[in-house]
């Protein structure tokens, strides 16, 4: 079976190196494994059987869906899995966790990231909304609401959050939990010990950097 690693427009965005440092790892055992950098947004042009690893929610639920032949896996499971990833230790910090809506129907996507959380020694508080009951962050509206109604939708997601500290798989709830008031950690930044920057974070220009970068790939 022919696989290739996706990181995705918005890990690109956020932390190129990063995204080496995964396919570096997922090389370690001798497999070469190529980066897919075609976005998910246009024909991947791979051989039917191709299973793409991918970092972005979204990334996972288009290739899935609109791509005949093409199966996927989150990265999330294949290090579920590991027993060779360099795990950070947290202490026991308490973080809560927004589950991003293109996983809302796929429970080994949240059972698997909750699997990392527990290996990095991250003492999880469930939001009341969360898993397949999870709610938006907010950015899904953006194109069809006003910029102003959806930070408010933003702010009204993050109000349900029980920690500061809001684990997210998604770049874009990164920027929402940013909004809403909350320290979003990213939970490939977790994966590395590294902080969550915010970059760029209005909810236009987030978008426009994301549309160059589709367009570009």
């Amino acid at each position: 079976m022919m696989q290739v690693f996706a990181p995705g427009c918005a890990l690109l965005l956020h932390k190129p190196r990063l995204a080496e440092a995964l396919r570096s790892f997922l090389n370690q055992a001798a497999e070469c494994i190529p980066e897919h950098l075609t976005c998910c947004r246009h024909e991947p042009g791979l051989p039917a059987g191709t299973r793409i690893i991918n970092v972005c929610a979204g990334c996972d639920r288009r290739y899935r869906e609109l791509y005949e032949g093409i199966t996927t896996i989150s990265l999330w499971e294949i290090l579920a899995k590991s027993g060779g990833f360099p795990f950070p230790d947290y202490g026991g910090q308490s973080m809560t966790i927004l589950d991003a809506c293109p996983t809302r129907t796929e429970a080994r996507v949240h059972r698997a990231v909750r699997v990392l959380l527990t290996r990095m020694n991250i003492q999880l508080v469930e939001p009341k909304h969360t898993r397949a009951m999870g709610r938006c962050c907010g950015d899904s509206f953006y194109g069809t609401l006003p910029v102003a109604t959806v930070k408010q939708q933003m702010h009204k997601r993050a109000v349900e959050m029980p920690c500061e500290d809001v684990v997210v798989y998604c770049v874009s709830c990164l920027k929402a939990m940013h909004i809403g008031g909350k320290q979003p950690r990213y939970l490939v930044d977790l994966l590395f010990g590294e902080d969550t920057p915010i970059g760029t974070f209005e909810p236009d220009a987030w978008h426009g950097q994301l549309q160059a970068c589709i367009d570009a790939h």
